[in-house]
């Protein structure tokens, strides 16, 4: 058994017979595969932070509208009124329009 190992051990090259090389193969995978901040976490961890990103980008447009929304009301405020909550003055009648969507 031991001369099977001995001959296998020769028939490899001799750059895989060489313990450094062993040992930073060993450590490499150790990196890749093993290790606390392996290549599958970050590559998660990249993806949540695009993820994030995205979002990030969504809701600043969405306050940017928000808030000309609420610019657009203090200025307008009965016009809202009206539109909203279809407030009228007295004595007033107020018909309300809708369009139709062609689907």
């Amino acid at each position: 058994m031991d001369q099977v190992i001995k001959d296998l051990w020769n028939k490899l090259p001799t750059p895989l017979r060489n313990r450094y090389f062993i040992t930073a193969i060993a450590f490499v995978a150790f990196m890749i595969f093993f290790d606390r901040h392996d290549v599958l976490t970050q590559i998660h961890l990249q993806s949540t932070v695009n993820k994030l990103e995205q979002d990030k980008v969504f809701y600043e447009e969405q306050i940017q509208r928000e808030e000309e929304k609420r610019l657009d009301m203090e200025i307008n405020q009965e016009r809202f009124a009206r539109e909203q909550y279809y407030m009228q003055r007295n004595n007033e009648d107020v018909f309300i329009i809708k369009e139709e969507e062609n689907n």
